[in-house]
């Protein structure tokens, strides 16, 4: 039984070591959190994807899981509503559509709960070397003693360590999209009830909306930048950053700010994206967000992880022990669909992609091996 070491235990590597073991490889989770991470934003499950969620069998809990949005209000930098719609959300397009909507921490939960039983995870660890041969390769860990696997797998996030082992630098890869965003959680202190608001003056802004049946709520703070440097593991800077961006606004900005002071889920990055050439080298392919992000602006970084990992797995499947060829095709498979998401983050600056963008985008690929049945 072939040995598969993944990075990453948030959608994509889950969803991989699920598919993997049904084609009868041996996959190894690797994480550098020591838990499964909480918080974090609500994502969507559109088109094909939501068939790769049915054929795992999780598609009626995800369905449970799902947000409950009765629309949304527009409101500008004194608080005042301009705009409202009960028809569609900004975070997950129309109300009346079969996607999903639904937090990351369930998904994550729920692909979990489906792997658990037949995977193996390492929670607390990460790679820190890659040695390839013509037998496998040899990863070295912060924590744990070295081990072989035939292949290796980076389906660890925007900066992927795997990625960076294998490739190179990152700056190489990513593509700043000149807005940098924060995500939190807070009690509903604005007792919102399914309900989003969305505020924006000038380049900064925030959108919230309530989770838990209304006793959370989760805000995304926003704002316009040319890229800058900064800690990626210092979470009390990036604070200070946001707040300096962000405290020029109205509203309820104080208290918001306040609750992101308090908040223990902080998260704070560049809106950006992945572009390679290529997503594999030798026995190490990339997956999700490391090798193709498209940016939370897309809407469809979950869905691109999931399809990926089960084109990647059914190739792997396919391929008879000859990774080259499995790496060769899933990057021949998946290379449209991931242009025409990415296209959906650039399409419409400042705005959601159109509608027609979205749906052609989500079916740009079919499960049974077709590169982009909708046409270009």
């Amino acid at each position: 039984m072939k040995t598969v070491l993944i990075s990453g235990a948030s959608v994509a590597g889950p969803a991989l070591a699920y598919w993997l073991r049904r084609h009868g490889f041996a996959p190894t989770v690797v994480e550098r959190a020591p838990a499964l991470r909480a918080g974090g934003q609500a994502i969507d499950v559109r088109g094909v994807a939501l068939e790769v969620v049915q054929r795992m069998g999780i598609l009626a809990q995800v369905r449970q899981a799902r947000t409950r949005m009765r629309g949304m209000s527009m409101l500008d930098g004194d608080g005042n509503e301009i705009m409202r719609s009960t028809d569609k959300t900004f975070s997950s397009g129309r109300l009346d559509s079969d996607d999903v909507e639904l937090l990351r921490e369930d998904l994550t939960r729920l692909l979990h709960e489906r792997t658990r039983d037949d995977v193996e995870y390492v929670l607390g660890d990460s790679i820190t070397a890659l040695d390839e041969d013509e037998h496998g390769v040899r990863a070295g860990f912060e924590h744990g003693e070295p081990r072989a696997f035939d292949l290796v797998v980076g389906a660890d996030g925007l900066h992927s360590n795997v990625r960076e082992l294998t490739f190179g630098g990152e700056r190489q890869f990513i593509h700043h999209l000149g807005t940098y965003v924060s995500i939190f959680s807070a009690e509903n202190f604005l007792n919102l009830d399914n309900w989003q608001v969305w505020l924006r003056d000038g380049t900064a802004g925030y959108g919230i909306y309530p989770v838990r049946d209304n006793t959370e709520l989760r805000v995304t703070f926003g704002f316009g930048s040319e890229p800058f440097d900064y800690d990626y593991r210092d979470i009390e800077q990036q604070k200070r950053l946001v707040a300096g961006h962000l405290a020029g606004l109205r509203w309820e900005t104080p208290r918001l700010l306040k609750a992101m002071w308090e908040a223990p889920d902080f998260y704070f990055d560049a809106m950006a994206q992945v572009r390679m050439d290529r997503w594999s080298k030798g026995r190490v392919a990339l997956l999700g967000d490391a090798g193709y992000c498209a940016s939370p602006l897309s809407g469809q970084g979950t869905s691109l992880a999931l399809v990926g990992a089960y084109v990647l797995a059914d190739e792997l499947g396919k391929a008879a022990g000859d990774h080259r060829a499995a790496f060769l095709r899933y990057e021949e498979r998946m290379r449209r669909f991931v242009q025409l998401n990415q296209a959906l983050a650039t399409e419409n600056p400042g705005g959601p992609a159109a509608e027609e963008s979205i749906e052609r985008a989500k079916n740009a690929i079919s499960l049974d091996g077709t590169s982009h049945p909708t046409g270009s």
